[in-house]
């Protein structure tokens, strides 16, 4: 069994920022691909950030430069800083994390931003 735990959303002003944690365990290997994903009221599960077992990241072009996702000392853990937040980044942040050809997802945080 896996599980995938996110926190650290909340409500803040556009222009701040926020740093969401996401912690795999259980049945996992030592340094699992990871992700963030968002999902906006109305919208679909969309790509962030994600991170593979080697280091290699990739971002959505809405997030680039603003956001950073990276590896805790521990390897099973993932942090996703979010920097000069817009309205439009409001949505539930949603980790997951792909061990053995399996892919584990948490259940959400939600991130608010509104003035």
């Amino acid at each position: 069994q896996v599980w995938i735990v996110e926190s650290g959303g909340g409500l803040v002003q556009p222009g701040e920022s926020l740093r969401l944690s996401c912690v795999a365990s259980g049945d996992i290997v030592r340094r699992p691909g990871m992700g963030w994903y968002r999902q906006a009221p109305g919208g679909q599960r969309e790509p962030v950030a994600t991170i593979t077992s080697n280091g290699d990241t990739v971002y959505a072009d809405s997030v680039k430069g603003r956001f950073t996702i990276s590896r805790g000392h521990i390897n099973t853990r993932v942090w996703l800083q979010m920097n000069s937040l817009k309205s439009e980044d409001a949505a539930v942040y949603y980790c997951a994390a792909s061990v053995k050809g399996n892919d584990y997802w948490g259940q959400g945080t939600q991130v608010t931003v509104s003035s």
